[in-house]
């Protein structure tokens, strides 16, 4: 089986998310990875409230080969600070191959991340062991679009799924 893993904050999903995974259907399957602790200290909302709206970001979009992992929650290693230790594309990637021994990986990623692969942690070794598949969204609408928004009080309906965006509203995320 050939499975494309995309992680990201998905802070929250948007359409532009959606252009890369709709670009990713010749895959048997694509998991959507949300960060438990970003590696480069992003902030970010709840990890359970960006995987609702993950959860909620699929049933909307309809692709038969997406499905959510939660597999950065398993591996995570809590720190001596009382703070999550971030969770690296390579934790992530090895733990995945353990889940599915017999599968080829592959870690897509945005081309924001892939000017700064070199910086991710054991790149090499990443490389080396599965293939990496630069995939930029079609739909140029970031995460970061819809929280200004929000900031500003305006309307996201374009921006991202009529369910993402009334679990935003209903739990009134990032006000």
């Amino acid at each position: 089986m050939n499975i494309a893993i995309f992680g990201s904050a998905f802070n929250p999903p948007s359409f532009g998310h959606k252009s890369v995974l709709e670009r990713l259907q010749h895959f048997d399957l694509v998991l959507l990875v949300p960060s438990i602790a970003h590696a480069w200290g992003k902030d970010m909302i709840a990890y359970t409230d960006r995987c609702k709206m993950v959860e909620a970001f699929i049933a909307d979009i309809g692709l038969d080969n997406v499905q959510m992992s939660n597999i950065e929650e398993s591996i995570l290693q809590p720190s001596d600070k009382h703070q999550a230790q971030s969770v690296t594309t390579f934790a992530v990637m090895t733990a995945l191959q353990e889940v599915y021994p017999h599968s080829q990986l592959t870690f897509v990623l945005g081309p924001d991340n892939f000017l700064n692969f070199s910086k991710f942690y054991k790149a090499d070794e990443i490389t080396t062991k599965w293939s990496v598949l630069a995939c930029p969204e079609t739909l140029p609408i970031r995460s970061t679009h819809i929280r200004q928004r929000l900031a500003s009080h305006q309307a996201i309906d374009d921006l991202t799924t009529p369910s993402v965006a009334t679990y935003i509203k209903q739990n009134r995320l990032y006000c």
